[in-house]
């Protein structure tokens, strides 16, 4: 049973709507949303399409680190992202480099006050880097950043009438017995028949370009392997399309692998990490470094996506490129 829709405000700009309790634990939360929407986007101006952003890979912390991350291009990425006016900001995951310490996450807050002062709506996914440190207080202080998420680790966004969000903790099981998976499962079978796009957003990418000499953590991990085989099963039986978006690797790849679109998008300002693209990557361009975002844009039944790239980031200002863009269409609604 569901208690009545809360409009909640929090310190970091989520602003959603929340179906359920605001707080339980981890097990309990997840039981409770099996079969809907955790939060549901407020409805605003509906005459212009859905505009997502996607990124992740960001590593905040103090500027004056400069080997781990690249402040000046992190701080780039904020501000252009902010110019796209998007509906909704998903993040894959290492938001901070340290998760362990409260330090890194107000940075966070102070180099993305302008997201707050434009009413953006951020909706973060777990990264590894969010539990360097214990995991109880590493958690304590994503939720602290987050509290609508508070007892959560993984939840579920309906953006729009046709656009629904999972967004996954790739900490934690997607075996065939575990927890999460029976959740995935759940909101799949209750997704509203108008859906059209289900955006799966998660750190660890379940599709990658294997190197031959690259470790386990980067060459797809079995995992994220696991997911890829459930999804693939999950989308026979759906009319939805499925986008799978992931980070880990500083770097872009795409993928189209059993019907689904699969990416990589670790591009948010973290070291960059070079690769050897193999034949089933859909990019092919070996510039480096990519540090970039994905701006989708829904309308109607068609997904439009563009990789937008920065071109100079040894420069004192921020020069933007084009590098990728594809089209996902979807199949018409069933009518009533």
């Amino acid at each position: 049973m569901r208690s009545r829709c809360l409009l909640l405000r929090c310190v970091s700009g989520i602003g959603l709507v929340l179906l359920g309790r605001l707080w339980a634990s981890p097990a309990k939360a997840q039981e409770a949303r099996a079969d809907g929407p955790d939060f549901v986007r407020p409805a605003v101006d509906r005459s212009r399409p859905l505009c997502v952003i996607v990124y992740g890979d960001t590593r905040f912390t103090n500027p004056k680190e400069t080997s781990a991350t690249n402040p000046k291009v992190r701080r780039w990425l904020v501000d252009k992202i902010s110019e796209e006016r998007p509906d909704a900001v998903l993040v894959s995951g290492d938001l901070p480099w340290r998760g362990g310490l409260a330090g890194d996450y107000e940075v966070y807050l102070a180099e993305t006050k302008i997201w707050r002062d434009a009413h953006l709506l951020v909706y973060p996914a777990l990264g590894n880097h969010e539990f360097i440190g214990f995991e109880h207080e590493c958690l304590e202080n994503w939720w602290r950043v987050f509290p609508e998420l508070h007892g959560l680790r993984w939840y579920s966004v309906k953006l729009s009438d046709s656009v629904y969000v999972l967004s996954l903790d790739s900490n934690s099981s997607f075996m065939p017995d575990s927890q999460q998976i029976a959740w995935i499962g759940s909101q799949l079978a209750h997704l509203p028949s108008s859906v059209r796009f289900v955006l799966f957003d998660l750190h660890h990418p379940p599709v990658v370009d294997v190197q031959a000499n690259g470790d386990r953590s980067h060459n797809g991990r079995p995992n994220e392997h696991a997911l890829a085989i459930f999804l693939a099963q999950a989308r026979e039986k759906s009319r939805a399309r499925f986008v799978v978006m992931a980070g880990h690797i500083h770097n872009y790849e795409r993928f189209y692998q059993d019907g689904i679109v699969y990416l990589v998008a670790g591009g948010g300002g973290a070291k960059p990490h070079p690769i050897v693209r193999t034949p089933a990557d859909l990019y092919q361009n070996n510039e480096f470094p990519n540090y970039h975002y994905l701006k989708f844009v829904f309308e109607g039944n068609k997904l439009t996506a563009t990789m937008i790239r920065v071109a100079n980031p040894e420069g004192s200002t921020p020069q933007w490129e084009v590098k990728d863009h594809f089209e996902v269409q979807a199949a018409d609604p069933p009518s009533r």
